[in-house]
């Protein structure tokens, strides 16, 4: 009943959500081949399946950490998940080939490691995306776990550079300071937007926010753009 109360709320508010606004006059398509040898990312293009199976995984997950049940019922969800794995085991793909992390019109691009947030808009100007944080990222006390902060505002600096038009980058700071605490299931916003920039160096800052307004917590990161040998 947990799972399921889950997936509604959650499948409710993001078919809220409309159609982000994208401007991406600023954006480079010529940097891969200038910048570092980081491989060219294509979006991929998928049918409603992928989506429903992400979604489908996500809340296993958050079974997988909620879940109190009995050895057998544990013994049995251990069968079809090993089922699963057989089914898909033949398909396993490069990287930039399967579909996961270049689905961009999903949450978190497709990509289980990805936090589950929608790109609001995205421009020169800067990146806002909303999301949830699920039971999967429960860190105590009702609270989203403090790791996955880091990854949340370090994959908004990522879109920040792109949207920007800045050469491909790699992370070299990122501070976080926690605010408030973070809740789970609660719709929330993250905002990042291109601070400063001195020649390689791009420096960015954002800021995650409840319903309200309220500072949950901020960042400033630091993204250096790669040189021709790097990776």
């Amino acid at each position: 009943m947990f799972g399921r109360c889950i997936t509604r709320g959650y499948g409710a508010y993001m078919s809220e959500q409309t159609q982000p606004t994208i401007d991406d006059s600023a954006v480079d398509e010529d940097r891969y081949e200038r910048h570092g040898g980081f491989p060219k990312v294509t979006p991929a293009r998928v049918g409603p399946e992928f989506g429903e199976f992400v979604e489908a995984m996500r809340t296993l997950q958050d079974l997988a950490v909620s879940a109190d049940a009995p050895a057998e019922v544990y013994g049995a969800a251990r069968d079809q998940v090993n089922a699963l794995i057989e089914l898909l085991g033949p398909y396993r793909a490069p990287e930039q080939q399967g579909p996961a992390g270049r689905a961009v019109e999903l949450p978190g691009r497709g990509s289980l490691l990805l936090l589950p947030w929608r790109t609001v808009s995205a421009g020169p100007d800067g990146i806002v995306m909303q999301g949830v944080f699920r039971r999967f990222h429960l860190g105590g006390n009702a609270a989203a776990h403090g790791g996955v902060l880091p990854l949340l505002f370090d994959d908004l600096f990522g879109m920040t550079v792109h949207y920007a038009g800045r050469p491909i980058s790699r992370t070299a700071f990122l501070h976080v300071n926690y605010r408030k605490v973070t809740p789970l299931d609660t719709p929330l916003t993250v905002r990042g937007r291109v601070e400063r920039i001195e020649g390689r160096k791009t420096f960015i800052s954002a800021e995650l926010v409840d319903e309200e307004g309220t500072v949950l917590a901020d960042s400033e990161g630091l993204m250096v753009q790669l040189l021709p040998w790097q990776p």
